[in-house]
């Protein structure tokens, strides 16, 4: 799995992911449960990572879908 971005915005989060399941791309998205460590003040990001075979796919549908600017750096993932 590689890192495809990091984000602690749910709206963003939630459209990546419904984005990711409609084209078939596997992902999962990690540290969803940290709120309950910071307090719940969703300071701390989550994590989506994507099937290693799939990045490129998965950040042209990104980039496409106008969320590109969002995306870790190609080094990070």
């Amino acid at each position: 799995m590689k890192e495809l971005l990091r984000s602690n915005d749910p709206v963003l989060l939630s459209f990546v992911s419904a984005l990711l399941s409609e084209a078939e791309i596997g992902f999962i998205v990690l540290d969803t449960n940290m709120s309950v460590m910071e307090g719940s003040i969703g300071i701390l990001p989550r994590r989506v990572l994507v099937e290693e075979d799939c990045i490129d796919e998965a950040r042209n549908l990104l980039t496409e879908a106008g969320v590109g600017h969002d995306l870790e750096a190609e080094d990070k993932a």
